[in-house]
């Protein structure tokens, strides 16, 4: 009796297991943001290491009460270009870059509506902060020497939400940024994942802490 018993446990384990839900190659997350929610859809397939990068932010809560803060208008038709976000310059809520998968391995082009993320400190690294197209940005793509930036998924709702943000007024900035950082960030209210299971880093979360008032 005791090994029948044993058996059918085994067996309904080995059944639990493989019915439960590989982690998907397409993965979706709802940015909610004070101007509206933006649906992305993620491309775990081909930009496996990126997807992963940007999902380890998700899952942490790291993208939670950050913004975008960056509108890259073309010269030539302002209606164009890409909004950036991300957490910015908060060191506390920045993890481990990951090497940049190029768009000549990926075979995903900085076309309308495609995420896509910024370097990190090293030019050939991704980390925390990311750019969503409005129009095509080819010159974003992997040419010649140039390894470009790492796109890995595209926006499936909330286009209209992204090229509002897109026109809004900006200014400062330096360098490339100069004229480009938004007069009133748009608040990235919480970075929600749709599909798979979540895996979070289990590392620190300072961000979280309230400072001492002093």
């Amino acid at each position: 009796m005791n090994r029948l018993i044993l058996a059918l446990v085994a067996l309904l384990t080995a059944t639990a297991a493989a019915a439960a839900p590989a982690n998907p190659a397409i993965i979706h997350v709802k940015l909610v943001t004070s101007a509206g929610p933006i649906v992305l859809a993620l491309d775990a397939r081909r930009a496996p290491r990126t997807v992963a990068n940007f999902m380890k932010y998700v899952d942490d809560g790291r993208f939670d009460g950050t913004q975008f803060y960056r509108a890259s208008r073309n010269k030539g038709n302002p209606k164009l270009g890409f909004i950036q976000g991300g957490i910015g310059q908060d060191a506390r809520r920045i993890l481990d870059p990951v090497p940049l998968e190029p768009t000549s391995k990926t075979g995903i082009h900085h076309t309308d509506g495609v995420i896509s993320m910024a370097h990190g400190a090293n030019p050939n690294s991704a980390a925390g902060n990311f750019s969503i197209m409005v129009g095509p940005n080819p010159s974003l793509d992997a040419r010649g020497s140039s390894a470009g930036y790492a796109a890995f998924g595209h926006v499936v709702s909330g286009m209209d939400i992204v090229r509002r943000i897109l026109s809004l007024p900006s200014g400062g900035g330096e360098g490339p940024m100069k004229g480009q950082m938004l007069v009133h960030p748009i608040t990235i209210e919480k970075a929600i994942r749709l599909d798979g299971t979540p895996h979070p880093t289990g590392l620190p979360k300072p961000w979280t802490i309230a400072m001492p008032r002093g």
